[in-house]
């Protein structure tokens, strides 16, 4: 970030987008619009801060949805009139639960083929994309705690009984990896990250916590 807030340039209405990229990834997950103000404010807390045009005012990301974004960096572009903010994510970046807001298709733009695989495939390719969307789904299951729901019993039983299944498909999981086929493997890895996630949720742990902490072990052994 080293640039003067005054030597940007700002369009008529006072604004500059700003273009949000995952850093890890570098998935872009949003565009917005920044005004000096909100610009500084995003610089001060290091958490993205955006200006409305619809209702005339600031706005922080993630202030109600907890879905919040902590800058990493941010970078100008050439013609000092676009920015790029690079953040760790708490959650989805789009108000609709998708991991980004870049994820309508262009009609013509894919070839038969890749569309004939997007229609096959209703859930996100990356694991990491479903792993967030899954941490979002468990999340909307403890506030609103639909009945029937087997999550809503996990958050209702509360943190012991969490990790007493947790503990469990654990034992199960190394089990399945001792003596038992592939595919039981896979179902009860699958089993177990859907309970670490509930244990994380309850928690309040998000997943860009832990993706930091990867991200700094991975840096510390490459040294």
């Amino acid at each position: 970030m080293n640039f003067r807030i005054e030597n940007l340039k700002f369009d008529e209405y006072g604004l500059i987008p700003a273009i949000v990229q995952d850093s890890l990834t570098n998935e872009v997950l949003m565009q917005a619009y920044m005004n000096a103000q909100s610009l500084r404010r995003t610089i001060e807390t290091m958490e993205t801060w955006f200006w409305s045009r619809s209702r005339q005012e600031l706005w922080h990301k993630g202030e109600t949805s907890g879905n919040k974004q902590q800058v990493v960096d941010i970078k100008l572009d050439c013609d000092q009139d676009a920015l790029l903010v690079l953040v760790e994510p708490a959650g989805p970046a789009c108000h609709t639960g998708a991991r980004t807001c870049f994820h309508n298709g262009v009609e013509g733009a894919e070839s038969e083929a890749k569309q004939k695989k997007a229609d096959r495939e209703a859930l996100p390719e990356r694991l990491s994309d479903f792993l967030d969307e899954l941490y979002s789904l468990i999340e909307s299951r403890r506030r609103e705690r639909p009945e029937g729901a087997y999550t809503t019993q996990l958050f209702n039983d509360g943190l012991d009984r969490i990790l007493a299944k947790v503990d469990e498909e654990s034992q199960e999981t190394v089990k399945a990896g001792k003596e038992e086929s592939d595919q039981r493997l896979v179902e009860e890895t699958s089993d177990l990250l859907y309970h670490l996630l509930v244990l994380l949720v309850q928690r309040g742990v998000t997943l860009a916590q832990v993706r930091r902490e990867l991200a700094q072990r991975r840096t510390n052994k490459s040294k």
